[in-house]
């Protein structure tokens, strides 16, 4: 019952990140307010998920893990039921910002299965709710895009309030409390550096393409969150309780580990953006498909449910191989699913075995990231350690978001009446996911070798 718990609260984490996606459109008439105020409202998500992940994670260590969790998931109700009620883009921004924290649920359920399961469970376990990330992503596109096309968009946020509820009263009643503490004190000015970094860097990365690489705002804030982040590293070298332990996350394994997470996120969110939109644009581009975003979302939708059926043969893959082979597999058949792309993209059902190849490869790739921190962590702090892997996932697809929409960007033409990105725009943007996969598989190559994954995590 704790698995099925702790995967339903991430199935309702990974909602909140593809809500918007399908009004997104839509908002500056629903708000009466500028395009430009409405993408704060996906910004605000990105910037809170990846600054409250890694910090969500020490909390998690120090005062208990399924405490923290519940929290989160207060959070995210409260955003909700805030969201549902505002008919203003200041409102929804801040609502948005506080549904985005929850993402830290993911990183903290996986790090409680490692006190509560069972070391033969413990790799299945990990994938499924792994497999979470994507699969309330996929299932959340068609879902709201019904919702958006037949009721007030208002409705959506009802139901994130609803689900939000049902995991908060699901962990208190079902999830068990850890004994395993990391006791320390909060380190205040770990937390006020790290969320000064991350939202400088996040915001130019994600507002660059808008305001402009050269733009004033743009450099000020990338220039001037990496200074902060390097300032803050050097800090959090000499803390005594650090929210993240540098020395620990310089370890070889975990090191590659992140950068490994980087590449697949970039990977991953690559196709979020490219098949869409290859779905929906008008054949007339000669490139498009001319379908509607809800039967669009429900083609790319089986990737999810992809990465949810191999959870439980990731498991035995880790527990006959390990968690580095199986970081390697997920990435070769996700550049496999790249390759699939580049060559074949002209029919639906090109599209869809593509989604299916692609939700194989995340899925595997994703239950092993977790797999490799823990082994190469002490238990007391995979709190920590998985939220900063997560932050590193995510970092991946706010490059993916930066660069792809860059290039389609430049790559609009005119083709039969239709304005849009070009064929050559979108083979660019798959050529790069394929080579990105390509780097997830160098380094995982690289990753020092362990025993495999239960015996790993169990020993540590």
């Amino acid at each position: 019952m704790t698995l099925a718990v702790l995967a339903f609260a991430g199935l309702g984490a990974s909602f909140m990140q593809t809500i918007l996606i399908p009004i997104q459109g839509e908002l500056p008439k629903l708000l009466n307010t500028t395009s430009d105020n409405t993408a704060w409202a996906i910004t605000a998500t990105l910037v809170a998920a990846a600054v409250c992940t890694p910090v969500a994670g020490r909390l998690g260590d120090m005062f208990g893990k399924r405490r923290i969790v519940m929290a989160l998931l207060l959070l995210q109700a409260v955003g909700a039921i805030l969201a549902a009620l505002s008919n203003d883009v200041a409102t929804l921004i801040v609502a948005r910002a506080l549904q985005g924290a929850v993402a830290g649920v993911i990183p903290l359920g996986i790090s409680i299965l490692r006190d509560v399961l069972p070391p033969q469970r413990l790799g299945s376990g990990i994938a499924l709710v792994s497999a979470t990330l994507g699969v309330g992503g996929a299932l959340g596109l068609p879902l709201s895009a019904v919702v958006a096309e037949n009721l007030d968009w208002h409705a959506l946020f009802w139901a994130a309030a609803g689900i939000a509820v049902l995991a908060f009263i699901a962990c208190a009643v079902f999830v068990p409390s850890s004994a395993q503490r990391s006791p320390g004190h909060i380190d205040i000015v770990g937390i006020a550096g790290l969320t000064l970094g991350l939202v400088g860097v996040l915001i130019a990365v994600s507002r660059g393409g808008n305001w402009g690489w050269g733009d004033a705002r743009t450099l000020a804030l990338l220039i001037g969150g990496t200074v902060v982040l390097l300032i803050w590293g050097a800090i959090e070298l000499h803390v005594k309780d650090p929210l993240v332990d540098l020395r620990v996350s310089a370890r070889g394994p975990v090191l590659l580990t992140n950068l490994a997470s980087v590449a697949m996120g970039f990977a991953l969110f690559a196709s979020n953006v490219v098949l869409p939109q290859l779905l929906t644009l008008p054949r007339a581009s000669g490139i498009g498909l001319g379908r509607t975003l809800t039967i669009a979302a429900l083609i790319v939708a089986p990737s999810g449910l992809a990465m949810m059926v191999v959870s439980p043969v990731a498991g035995k893959v880790q527990h006959r191989w390990g968690a580095k082979q199986l970081l390697i597999i997920g990435a070769v058949i996700l550049a496999f699913a790249y390759g699939l792309a580049l060559l074949f993209h002209a029919e639906v059902w090109h599209i869809l075995v593509v989604s299916v190849v692609l939700g194989v490869g995340v899925g595997f790739g994703y239950a092993a990231m977790p797999a490799l921190i823990m082994q190469a962590v002490p238990a007391h702090a995979t709190g920590a350690a998985n939220g900063l892997n997560a932050l590193m996932r995510s970092l991946g697809t706010t490059i993916a978001a930066a660069v792809t929409g860059a290039i389609l960007a430049q790559s609009v033409t005119t083709v039969g009446g239709v304005t849009g990105p070009s064929e050559s725009g979108f083979l660019l943007t798959l050529a790069l996911a394929f080579a990105a996969a390509i780097v997830s598989i160098i380094i995982a190559a690289f990753i020092p070798s362990t025993r495999t994954g239960e015996d790993a995590i169990e020993r540590s």
